[in-house]
């Protein structure tokens, strides 16, 4: 023993080896879990261990169980009887049970078994035929044996109606693992509405419905009493009766000596008699007679069915007559003719199962069929329809076809599907064409949902009837459930596998193909061990492309499929050479590339290289080695394989080879370098060294390029690189200097030059020299022609991206309409639309542009002026749109506006106002003569008038005042005087406005002599 999860292990019996294989271990610590192992011994020594146990917790003290109750025998064969009991009350951990057997009167028991059975149902061999027995049952768990049960009733030894146990008669059976409730609770459940009879079955009891051994064999009679009380009863759900013939024949090949063994498992293992086969059905019929179709038994005994037993009997009126037997010998397949019947006669049957431990309880009789010839044209029912390879959304559903095929052949099949518990009307179709094939599989499913199924064939006639429906299917992949998986070996070898860990002592792996049993092993060999076996082929070709399925028998279902297709056995093949022949997977083929400094690099990389891996250099077929010209390299830890060379000579142009070897596996690249492919890589490799001397020195790391500015303005650019103080940046255009850059002081490398306003003025070459103690570089940027118009459709470009949106402006002359850029050039062609139509310019319509305003005005505006105006500006290559809706509202405030501007244009022009020729101030002396004239313009002709220190002034004497020809005033004094000093204003006015215009008048006396 050992404390789980250590490897300290200690003997626990020091003393004597125990002879017994049970032993009680005591002094374990409670909470703790332990492993347990066993070790054997001779005289020649101790031996290997076994196994270790799964970890056991050492929990509080286990009671003995109580004493098993209701023991009830029950009539079997002439040399054995069935027991049956219940489990005791409030029983942990139970062992299994030991039963005993005892000749009424005589006083000795017997041990019926030597190892603890599991079930709760017993078959007792070897009892003398017409003899009275009593029988007990005592219980054992790890804590000891219980007590003995209650002795049951005394039964005599004789065989039983039908060879097996009446329907009714069996008591209810524990639901506990292990027992025959394993799989259903009673034989009954799950049959078919149309399995069932018409009569009451007290009625069928009293009708002479013996089932006894003159009508069904027992065990002893046709298959070999088991003789052997060493019995232990494991029952599990089984596979259909085919599979398990072919199991046996690939067990057979794989293992010569597997028959044998089974013979001897079959004698040690506990077996019990198959439950009943139901939903008997009729396949065909014809005058004198039937075919039927029946469903194995949901619980087959532990071990497989080996045949069936069909009865008959005539019901004349409504009452039946007496069972005969349809067939002496068992039949293995689960479809049988009866022959020998009469025409229009009505019949019953009943099918019983057999397996190693005897026959089984019959079925139910059938309900009524009359035999009557078949005239349909339909087929009928397909039949033996079971589900397979169930999983949560799928699975696949087998059957065979009709017996009766109707009076044509069959064309095809259709599966119908729905829920358990959907009502009939909710069957739907699987499939819309008929299928070829006798298996579909079913996609689509919901987990957790039971489904039931059934299957019609067509012919020409039409669709037949449906087949009887399967026993409902729940979707869910089980825990555990294991696929079958294709496995290609080191040496190529193709196989399928599939392993189980749910097998009892009978199973088999049932291998098909395309769900027919693969009998032919000439291109496939088959090897089972254990829970494992492998489908190997021995030569994949096409005639191997098919669904290949494993069924595990006398299992809970457990099967799988794999497909091999064309495409699929094309990889498989492609993976088999692979392995066979094993090449060094690369992650690239051989390539070359062009260091730094010029050198030639050669490389390719594997996905892996061990550290004993080798690579072989040719060229030309000639194998080159390491040395001053060729720099090699092989590095397991990347994979990487290269070769540089210093410089590319005419010499070196040809094939280059790098040939692999890690253990078995090789591989080799190759790449071709003549003709163009090398001078191109040549001239690639000395313009690379002539770059890296270049960039010793300043250099330039982006060349002389332009981009245009958000503010529309362009710019020149490059990046340099390993500059100092002392190197020399000197721009110049057509070979003229324009800039010295003194201080460069470039944080990113970068050197510039803005042209604003960029025009064809800036057109020519522009170069950018670096210049210093360690070497020189220059770049050069031609903008000429097409390099010149390429730049100025992207200065007109951003230009166009400027412009504003177009508004609307009212003038005196009409309406204008503009917008603004950045700045204009010539190259940005402007275009102007009305209404989606090319506006033709005149002097009422014209365009213009004036400083960074585009305008169109519209002088003298009318309603056919309205619409919608489109100012289009093209940058050489795109249009650029900008639109405004001169219409509606817009329209009449616009041209509301410029008729108020231009009336109060033409009244500015047409109003009254003196033109000129009044001096603003007039010295003059004493007694001389004063004469003013001016012109005054209006019209109408002003009306003119005269103020004198703002006082109204008329012509007198000494005053004349003339206005002559609507334009000329005068303004006449002969002799002025003192009293004619002050400020005179002529007053012009008409119906456009007024205009005054002042002169002051300063007389002085002269100074006497």
């Amino acid at each position: 023993q050992c404390v789980a999860g250590t490897e300290d292990w200690q003997r626990v019996n020091t003393e004597i080896p125990v002879k017994s294989p049970r032993f009680a271990v005591f002094d374990l610590a409670e909470g703790k879990s332990y492993c347990f192992r066993v070790r054997c011994c001779n005289s020649a020594g101790i031996g290997e261990p076994s196994e270790a146990t799964e970890a056991t917790v050492v929990d509080d003290k286990l009671d003995i169980p109580k004493a098993p109750g209701r023991i009830m025998p029950t009539r079997n064969t002439d040399t054995s009887v069935v027991v049956t009991w219940t489990e005791p009350p409030d029983a942990k951990e139970l062992v299994g049970y030991y039963i005993e057997s005892s000749v009424v009167g005589s006083g000795r028991w017997e041990p019926c078994n030597n190892n603890p059975v599991k079930g709760t149902r017993f078959i007792c061999h070897g009892l003398v035929n017409g003899e009275k027995y009593i029988f007990r049952v005592r219980a054992v768990n790890a804590a000891g044996l219980s007590e003995f049960s209650q002795d049951s009733e005394p039964i005599e030894v004789q065989a039983a109606i039908g060879g097996g146990l009446l329907h009714g008669v069996c008591p209810q059976l524990s639901g506990k693992a292990g027992g025959l409730t394993d799989c259903t609770t009673s034989w009954g459940e799950g049959m078919h509405e149309s399995s069932q009879p018409i009569f009451d079955i007290d009625a069928l009891l009293k009708c002479n419905a013996k089932f006894n051994r003159d009508t069904l064999p027992s065990s002893s009679d046709k298959l070999g009493s088991t003789g052997d009380n060493n019995i232990r009863e494991v029952v599990k759900d089984a596979v259909t009766s085919a599979p398990q013939k072919v199991a046996a024949k690939q067990a057979s090949k794989s293992r010569p000596g597997d028959l044998l063994t089974l013979e001897k498992v079959t004698k040690k293992k506990d077996t019990a008699a198959p439950s009943p086969p139901y939903d008997i059905m009729v396949l065909e019929s014809v005058r004198d007679s039937m075919v039927l179709g029946w469903k194995q038994p949901t619980v087959t005994g532990g071990t497989e069915i080996t045949g069936y037993y069909v009865n008959y009997r005539e019901v004349v009126d409504g009452v039946p007559g007496k069972w005969m037997e349809a067939n002496i010998k068992a039949i293995s397949e689960r479809a049988y003719r009866i022959q020998n019947l009469k025409e229009n006669m009505v019949y019953q049957f009943q099918v019983a199962a057999a397996n190693l431990a005897g026959v089984g309880t019959p079925s139910l009789p059938s309900q009524p069929f009359k035999c009557e010839e078949w005239t349909i044209a339909v087929p009928g029912p397909p039949h033996d329809v079971t589900c397979t390879e169930v999983r949560k959304d799928s699975l696949v559903l087998l059957w065979k076809e009709p017996v009766y095929t109707g009076r044509s052949p069959i064309a095809g099949y259709y599966v119908d599907m729905k829920e358990t518990e959907a009502k009939e009307e909710h069957w739907r179709s699987v499939n819309k064409k008929p299928l070829q094939k006798k298996f579909l599989k079913i996609g689509g499913l919901k987990q957790g949902v039971s489904y039931v199924f059934r299957v019609r064939a067509t012919n020409q006639a039409g669709v037949g009837k449906p087949s009887d429906v399967t026993d409902p299917v729940v979707a869910e992949t089980r825990p555990g459930t294991k696929e079958v998986v294709v496995d290609v070996d080191d040496n190529g070898v193709i196989s399928l596998n599939f392993e189980c860990d749910q097998m009892s002592p009978n199973s088999k792996f049932v291998w098909s193909k395309n769900y027919e049993p693969i009998e032919d092993d000439s291109r496939l060999n088959i090897d089972t061990k254990g829970g494992k076996s492998k489908a190997t082929f021995k030569d994949l070709g096409e005639d191997d492309l098919g669904i290949y399925s494993c069924v595990v028998t006398d299992t809970d279902g457990v099967s799988s499929s794999h497909t091999i297709d064309e495409e699929e056995m094309k990889r498989l093949l492609a993976l088999s050479h692979e392995r066979k022949f094993p090449t060094v997977p690369l992650v690239s083929e051989l390539a070359v590339e062009i260091l730094e400094k010029g050198e030639v690099r050669f490389w390719l990389q594997a996905e892996k290289l061990s550290g004993n891996a080798k690579a072989n250099f040719v060229f030309n077929d000639k194998e080159i080695f390491n040395g001053e010209k060729y720099k090699m390299k092989v590095d397991p830890k990347t994979g990487l394989v290269e070769m540089i060379m210093d410089k590319l000579e005419d010499k070196d142009e040809g094939t280059y080879t790098f040939q692999l070897q890690d253990g078995k596996a090789t591989n080799q690249s190759s790449l071709v370098l003549i003709g163009d492919v090398f001078k191109k890589l040549q001239d690639e490799a000395d313009f690379q060294k002539k770059e890296w001397h270049r960039k010793q020195g300043p250099h330039f790391v982006d060349k002389l390029g332009w981009e245009v500015t958000d503010d529309c303005n362009v710019m020149l650019k490059c990046k340099v690189a390993n500059i100092k103080k002392e190197t020399h940046i000197v721009w110049y255009k057509d070979d003229r200097e324009i800039m010295v850059d003194e201080e460069h002081d470039f944080k990113d490398g970068v050197c510039t030059l803005l042209i604003s306003e960029f025009s064809k003025k800036d057109a020519g070459t522009y170069e950018v020299i670096l210049k210093d103690d360690r070497g020189k570089d220059s770049s050069e940027l031609k903008l000429k022609d097409t390099a010149f118009a390429d730049l100025m459709n992207e200065v007109c470009r951003r230009i166009a991206l400027s412009a504003t949106d177009l508004k609307i402006q009212s003038t005196a002359e009409g309406i204008r309409l503009y917008s603004y850029v950045t700045y204009y050039v010539e190259d940005l062609r402007v275009g102007w639309l009305h209404n989606d139509t090319q506006i033709r310019f005149t002097d009422r319509v014209k365009t213009g542009v004036t400083g960074e305003q585009i305008w169109l005005q519209i002088n003298e505006p009318t309603p056919q002026d309205k619409g919608k105006y489109t100012m289009e500006l093209f940058d050489g290559k795109t249009g650029h749109k900008k639109t405004v809706d001169l219409s509606g509202q817009a329209f009449d405030e616009a041209f509301a506006e410029f008729q108020r501007l231009k009336q109060a244009a033409i009244a500015e022009k047409n109003r009254a106002r003196v033109l000129g020729g009044l001096p603003d101030v007039v010295t003059i002396q004493e007694g001389k003569a004063l004469n003013l004239s001016c012109t005054v313009w209006g019209d109408p002709t002003p009306e003119v008038s005269w103020l004198k220190n703002e006082k109204s002034f008329v012509s007198d004497a000494n005053c004349i005042l003339k206005f002559e020809s609507g334009k000329n005033v005068s303004f006449t004094i002969s002799a002025v005087s003192t009293l004619d000093s002050g400020k005179y204003s002529i007053v012009v006015k008409n119906k456009y406005g007024t205009e005054t215009s002042d002169v002051t008048v300063s007389v002085f006396i002269p100074e006497e002599e």
